[in-house]
């Protein structure tokens, strides 16, 4: 379970809305770089995440796409994970959705390639990633290859284990422009 209130889920989904709205950048140091982190815990020398580490969090999800097991994926979101998922217009709130959402779109074989990213670090335990990436997928049925581009914002947090879950995704196709 998460031991982070509620109130820290809704203050993070504002801090990315206003850094994503600001068209900020900040790679590097968080909050707990210099000493004891934002959040009081007295936790000195924590070392920062790099944007390097967080461009890889990306790519451990491309490879559990790439297993065809939606479970797989879905382990790599937090209990209470909010999926706004590219080609579905129902919000997913929980494990059982986003399986259920892994299941129709792995069906297609996405393998995703960034264009391009944003990272922001807010603290030592919460990150942004955003920007555009494309998608190749084949038609279950006929075997056609097509390209999807979306914007993309994945939201992680540090588990108390050390692992990093995303805890909000959203990706929607490119508008025609």
């Amino acid at each position: 379970m998460n031991p982070r209130p509620a109130r820290r889920r809704i203050a993070v989904a504002a801090t990315a809305t206003a850094v994503l709205a600001a068209g900020a950048l900040t790679v590097g140091a968080g909050a707990g770089a210099a000493g004891a982190d934002s959040r009081g815990k007295g936790e000195k020398h924590a070392k920062p995440v790099t944007k390097a580490q967080v461009l890889g969090l990306f790519d451990r999800w491309n490879a559990a796409l790439q297993t065809g097991d939606p479970k797989k994926v879905a382990d790599l979101y937090a209990k209470d994970a909010v999926l706004l998922p590219t080609v579905s217009n129902q919000v997913r709130t929980d494990r059982a959705g986003i399986v259920d959402y892994f299941e129709h779109f792995l069906q297609k074989k996405p393998v995703g390639t960034k264009v391009e990213s944003v990272v922001n670090v807010l603290d030592r335990d919460t990150v942004i990633d955003t920007g555009v990436y494309e998608f190749s997928l084949t038609d279950h049925g006929t075997g056609e290859k097509s390209t999807v581009k979306a914007r993309y914002t994945y939201a992680y947090e540090k588990q108390p284990n050390g692992t990093w879950l995303i805890v909000n995704h959203h990706s929607s196709k490119m508008p025609q422009g």
